[in-house]
């Protein structure tokens, strides 16, 4: 088990992000901090905190120890490249493989392996994220957006940060839809009675999840999805409100579906976005065997 700090918010800190405010007092870089309340393992007074909440003087904050000084090893890690140019590349990364590094995981995670195949990435460092655009849960596949340079990463940030990046997925659920096509519109924050969850709350951050049924079954339905905004495990939070858990999510999943799958049923097959001379790259990614063995 990881050693834990604890420090507490001094009052002039009051009204600070987390993340600044965890920056501060924790003596630690701003990306450190920012990596740790991505991981959900940051609490204030007990409650897991986002990077966003505004926080309060005399709070007690917790979260694993750091090291700054560690330096990430290349490694081997199996994935495929799904597109490349200059300066972007597209992974198609396998179910099961952790993206980042954060706490308690240093190696064998898909940055491990994206600096060994390209090193110039390992310049870029945890505060351009080693490139990496935006992030998939470990256990769902499919397409990733890296940039290789800081300039277009902080240019396809802000194009993400515009909805400019069309992110598509597919996802079996447990039961049906009564509409061919809607969107979710509902806020999503930390789980006020499960604080290492995201749930759907009425003071979390703006989420829109637009859907279109495939085909169905009985008692599952494929789904395409087009995420509008990005937050953490927006697809699993907004199905799993509506009574249609992603089968095989143990989390906010459900056991209605009596269907084996080996994982969540998940898979992110289309990326749209811009590649910085006004025009647009679209790259797909087949369906793994693993989940078109569950359809079959």
């Amino acid at each position: 088990m990881s050693e834990h700090a604890r420090v507490v918010v001094p009052e002039e800190l009051a009204g600070l992000r987390a993340d600044r405010a965890l920056a501060i007092s924790g003596e630690m870089s701003r990306s450190a901090s920012r990596r740790l309340l991505e991981d959900g393992v940051v609490t204030a007074d007990g409650i897991a905190v986002e990077r966003s909440t505004a926080l309060v003087g005399g709070a007690v904050l917790e979260y694993p120890l750091v090291d700054e000084t560690t330096t990430l090893l290349a490694e081997d890690i199996a994935f495929e490249v799904a597109f490349e140019s200059e300066s972007i590349i597209v992974i198609d990364k396998p179910a099961g493989l952790v993206v980042h590094p954060g706490a308690g995981h240093t190696s064998g995670t898909l940055v491990n392996g994206l600096i060994q195949r390209f090193p110039d990435l390992g310049a870029l460092g945890e505060e351009n994220r080693w490139g990496l655009v935006h992030r998939l849960d470990r256990d769902t596949s499919g397409l990733l957006l890296v940039a290789t340079t800081p300039e277009m990463h902080s240019f396809l940030q802000q194009e993400l940060k515009e909805r400019r990046i069309r992110r598509t997925y597919v996802a079996l659920v447990a039961g049906r839809l009564e509409a061919a096509t809607g969107t979710i519109d509902a806020p999503i924050g930390r789980d006020p009675s499960r604080p290492t969850r995201m749930a759907v709350v009425q003071d979390g951050r703006p989420a829109r999840t637009h859907y279109r049924r495939l085909a169905e079954w009985s008692d599952v339905t494929l789904v395409e999805i087009r995420l509008e905004t990005g937050r953490t495990h927006q697809i699993r939070v907004h199905f799993s409100s509506i009574g249609l858990g992603l089968v095989g999510d143990p989390v906010y999943g459900t056991s209605r579906a009596a269907i084996a799958t080996p994982r969540i049923w998940l898979h992110a097959i289309k990326l749209r976005f811009p590649i910085g001379d006004g025009t647009h790259q679209e790259v797909s990614s087949p369906l793994p065997g693993d989940l078109r063995a569950v359809l079959r």
